[in-house]
């Protein structure tokens, strides 16, 4: 009789231990599951699929930071060919001007007022004038806040006659806004300045008659 119930004892407490150690081994592979549901979840959000001639293209979503300067001097680049890429058509000059100064403070529209005071734009539309811009370089300071920029870049003025290249040094600060459709880098240039902007060269420009 005490034989059989030791017999139960031990057999119940070798089922308990087998329950423990069971219980124990499936909350760790639950716990190990979950955990990979939640990683590869984050690594699914961080995807971006971007649509491009009917076909899905997997892109990847990167921090702000980690893209900051190629953004800002992208953002420095297109300011700057917006501003001074003209030609002799007063709309085409407005939407352009008015584009740029969507990237800007007042700043860049006291500059524009100033050479509009002058008699620039109405010159580039008098003369048939067309101006183009090449960035040659965009000096970006991100140890500080605004962040500081120069950008070196030269102009031609195409004329009937001849074609006059200019060099172009600007230099003013940028901070962080809300990205918008007019903005889409998210920055505003502050106290933008014409640091330099003087002839270098001037070229004839000659027609052969037939």
């Amino acid at each position: 009789m005490f034989k059989k119930l030791n017999n139960i004892d031990t057999a119940f407490r070798q089922i308990r231990t087998f329950c423990i150690l069971y219980t124990i081994a499936l909350t760790l592979i639950c716990s190990f599951i979950t955990y990979k549901c939640f990683r590869e979840l984050e690594q699914h959000e961080q995807r971006l699929y971007i649509l491009a001639n009917g076909k899905a293209i997997e892109a990847f979503a990167s921090g702000r930071k980690d893209n900051i300067a190629v953004e800002a001097r992208d953002h420095i680049a297109t300011f700057h060919r917006l501003f001074f890429s003209l030609d002799p058509d007063e709309k085409t000059i407005n939407v352009n001007i008015g584009k740029a100064l969507y990237l800007a403070d007042n700043s860049a529209e006291k500059v524009y007022d100033n050479l509009k005071e002058q008699g620039y734009y109405a010159n580039i539309i008098a003369g048939n004038i067309s101006q183009e811009i090449s960035i040659d370089s965009i000096h970006f300071d991100l140890s500080q806040y605004p962040y500081h920029f120069r950008c070196y870049a030269k102009e031609k003025l195409i004329r009937t006659t001849s074609i006059v290249t200019r060099n172009l040094l600007t230099e003013g600060y940028m901070r962080n806004i809300e990205r918008s459709d007019n903005n889409p880098h998210g920055f505003l240039i502050e106290r933008w300045a014409i640091l330099e902007n003087n002839d270098l060269s001037t070229q004839n420009r000659s027609y052969e008659s037939n």
